[in-house]
């Protein structure tokens, strides 16, 4: 059953075509929502096949969960952990980093958001984000900056809050944003793209504001 002729190994591309497929459902529904019957008629196949692959719905989410959190957060510790680059020049790159990966996948902000909140402990379990982020470049770099009085914010949480905040806040808040300005998803985007020069002036502004 949907396996190589040759080796007798699971055929790599109805798997992915699965994991595609329940990428798309769970982003769109979440976990709650979504039925495996909505994976397979995504996927194109029927509902044995996909049961074949992956034994439960709760197994094929937990590797989207770690794949996007995984993808989400590998992203910020390349950067934060460059040595070459200034503090201001890691501010930069991660606003422009997620804007860019957020317009092109828009479900991810409030996917991560929805599940994070029913599932708390997934992230930490599978994840060292605390112990990436306590150890990187950028947090020396942060530390550094407050102890020569270039930041009068001492605390780094509040750092870490306002960059991902005025990342993330615009996509989850999309809908609302639209709505009440009129705007249509080219011109959100072209708005959101401005961000990217914006937010490292605001994050400066607000790490010296006493």
């Amino acid at each position: 059953m949907a396996k190589s002729n040759d080796t007798g190994k699971i055929d790599i591309s109805t798997e992915a075509k699965i994991k595609e497929a329940a990428r798309t459902v769970f982003y769109r529904k979440g976990f709650a929502a979504t039925r495996t019957r909505d994976i397979a008629d995504e996927a194109g196949i029927n509902l044995a096949l996909l049961n074949y692959y992956f034994r439960s719905k709760q197994k094929l989410f937990e590797i989207i969960m770690i794949e996007t959190l995984s993808g989400f957060v590998q992203n910020m510790l390349i950067v934060v952990n460059d040595e070459k680059t200034t503090l201001e020049k890691k501010i930069s790159e991660i606003a422009s980093r997620y804007i860019d990966l957020i317009i092109k996948e828009p479900e991810i902000p409030t996917f991560i958001v929805a599940e994070i909140r029913s599932n708390p402990n997934l992230l930490l379990e599978k994840l060292p984000v605390k112990k990436a982020m306590a150890n990187s470049i950028l947090s020396k770099q942060l530390q550094q900056a407050i102890a020569e009085g270039k930041i009068t914010e001492p605390n780094p949480l509040h750092f870490l809050m306002n960059l991902m905040g005025l990342i993330i806040f615009p996509f989850i808040a999309k809908p609302l944003l639209m709505g009440g300005s009129d705007l249509n998803t080219p011109a959100f985007n072209k708005v959101i793209k401005e961000r990217k020069q914006l937010i490292p002036i605001w994050i400066k502004a607000m790490m010296k504001a006493k």
